[in-house]
């Protein structure tokens, strides 16, 4: 009695789990790839530092001009 007739039903359940899976591993893909591009393309680090949302003096060409310039205002 070790021969076992598998049902239709776990046929059809093994077709979505194994379209569930590859759609989930092709959202990783798409993320990973969006990733590593996103990395690539990064030619300078205060490139990155910048995109923040937040006004950072420290960052900004005139503040670090201003005090090269012995700290001289307009």
């Amino acid at each position: 009695m070790a021969i076992r007739v598998e049902h239709e039903l776990h046929g059809r359940r093994r077709g979505r789990n194994t379209g569930v899976g590859l759609v989930l591993v092709g959202l990783v893909a798409i993320v990973f790839g969006l990733t590593v591009v996103k990395v690539l393309n990064l030619g300078d680090i205060q490139e990155f530092e910048r995109f923040d949302h937040v006004a950072r003096p420290a960052l900004e060409a005139a503040a670090t001009e201003a005090e090269a310039n012995g700290g001289a205002s307009e």
